[in-house]
């Protein structure tokens, strides 16, 4: 089937969710041989790729997990780099399936744009790295400074309406891409670097001398980040939001990738449902039955892909913190498989 271009029209969503209604992704997709995953252009932990070029992170393994629903091979996807400011327009177009790229959950985004967020894959909030040269410990000292961000994203706004909520004049720098923003800030263009708090541990890796940099306590909003379909393409929107669940109830039912063989003669009847061994839980989404048991067994649970790219052992040194599961103390929680 041949896929139409979407209008690019802020709020145009009526129009943007017909004409996607008429495009079938799943075959588009299986057509193609692969799915063509939208990513940042390079943030360590999420999305970044090596001297070879192969990417990896906690976004890319979602995209591989949806390939590994689809084609039960997790290598069957392709990587496209966007910045903020292309991201949705790549979607919306078609020139990407799916987004998985560090993108907020707004009313706005989710409303007006003709998109879908498939879930919550990572709970982050937005903060700010200074120089410790500055002497400078609480977001409250930044009255009169110069910020440095990415242009195109909820981090401007919520500048604004925190220097404007405690009475600070400020000024911004904005780039569009994100080495730009980096690299202004480590030249000393400006005093403070904001952006979602995971952002600023993965972006210090980048700097001179990452040790010279700390990152301020306030937490200054809410960022629900999480990957992105268009709308009126049940089917595709399916198939990425059961992926994340599908992850997400692994973990929490103890299935890993080292040991999925083994659990899929277990007698939980939970388990059986999400590995496949009993209903027809995959057919209702257009993959086959075995779909969760490929994602667990090529790319892991969400507890091992966070473990990986962004945990404690890693570069990033993040705590699962708010992203542990429900029943460790986190917000973690997916829908069941029944």
């Amino acid at each position: 089937m041949t896929k139409k271009i979407l209008p690019i029209v802020l709020g145009a969503a009526l129009g943007v969710a017909a004409t996607a209604a008429n495009a079938t992704t799943l075959e588009d997709v299986k057509a193609k041989g692969f799915i063509q995953c939208g990513v940042s252009q390079g943030l360590p932990g999420f999305s970044n790729p090596d001297a070879q070029g192969n990417w990896a992170g906690l976004d890319v393994d979602f995209c591989r997990a949806m390939a590994a629903a689809v084609f039960a091979d997790d290598t069957m996807v392709k990587f496209t780099p966007l910045s903020a400011k292309e991201r949705f327009t790549a979607l919306q177009s078609g020139e990407i399936d799916v987004l998985s790229r560090n993108t907020t959950w707004t009313m706005s985004r989710d409303t007006q744009l003709g998109l879908n967020f498939a879930g919550v894959n990572y709970y982050d909030g937005q903060g700010f790295m200074v120089r410790k040269e500055l002497g400078v410990s609480s977001a409250l000292e930044l009255s009169g400074a110069s910020v440095c961000t990415n242009t195109g994203t909820t981090t401007e706004l919520n500048v604004a309406d925190y220097f404007r909520a405690n009475n600070m004049p400020y000024e911004i720098v904005a780039f569009e891409k994100a080495d730009e923003v980096v690299a202004a800030y480590d030249a000393g263009r400006c005093d403070v670097y904001t952006t979602d708090a995971s952002g600023l541990y993965a972006q210090r890796l980048k700097l001179t001398n990452p040790g010279d940099h700390a990152v301020l306590p306030e937490i200054i909003s809410k960022e629900p980040l999480g990957p992105v379909v268009r709308q009126g393409d049940d089917e595709w929107f399916n198939i990425a939001k059961w992926t994340l669940n599908a992850m997400i109830n692994a973990e929490e039912l103890g299935v890993t990738s080292a040991n999925v063989d083994e659990m899929k003669s277990s007698d939980n009847p939970s388990v059986k449902r999400l590995l496949g061994a009993e209903g027809a839980f995959g057919e209702a989404i257009g993959v086959s039955n075995d779909w969760a048991y490929n994602i667990v067994k090529l790319v892991g649970n969400y507890g091992e892909s966070f473990d990986a790219n962004v945990g404690p052992e890693t570069p990033l040194g993040i705590a699962r913190g708010v992203n542990a599961l429900w029943s460790d103390g986190g917000v973690l929680y997916a829908p069941p498989v029944r």
